[in-house]
């Protein structure tokens, strides 16, 4: 008869100390990723930042470079931070996000510093599938007989 793996009094406290480890590997597969992108730059450092006298080289020193700018135009400096939970299967959720615009006149003065947070912002939904068309809607054949009128103009045959 071959050896026993554990003794015999063992095998109660290794039967506990598996279940124990077996428990926190569950709980801990529970726990949230916090992930955290972009810069926004603490309010102590936006102190430092005065209106009508820094300018974007002072700006780009005092905090650093912009993660964006404007899309038209190069009015604003933009810095975003955003902070995502994720939790086991469920869909990622944004739990806090910064935003501060530093926006300048037409001689690179800072004309504003403003703070955005996640209550600022709207819920703009980017997946309605549907697509908005105007006119008369055409079945396929409608669509496929429509241009047999047509193919004369594109062959050359009427100028």
């Amino acid at each position: 008869m071959p050896a026993p793996l554990v003794a015999p009094r063992f095998a109660p406290r290794l039967i506990r100390a598996l279940s124990g480890a077996a428990v926190v590997a569950v709980l801990a597969g529970c726990e949230p990723v916090i992930t955290t992108h972009g810069y926004a730059p603490p309010d102590e450092m936006l102190t430092s930042i005065r209106e009508g006298v820094d300018t974007r080289g002072s700006v780009r020193r005092k905090i650093g470079r912009p993660g964006t700018t404007g899309a038209f135009s190069e009015e604003g400096w933009y810095y975003v931070a955003t902070t995502v939970s994720k939790r086991a299967f469920y869909a990622p959720e944004v739990v806090e996000r910064k935003v501060i615009a530093v926006t300048f006149n037409d001689r690179d003065v800072v004309q504003s510093v403003n703070r955005y947070g996640l209550e600022d912002g709207l819920v703009v939904d980017l997946e309605t599938r549907t697509t908005p068309t105007f006119g008369q809607e055409l079945t396929i054949l409608q669509q496929l007989l429509g241009n047999i009128g047509e193919l004369g103009d594109t062959l050359g045959g009427n100028n």
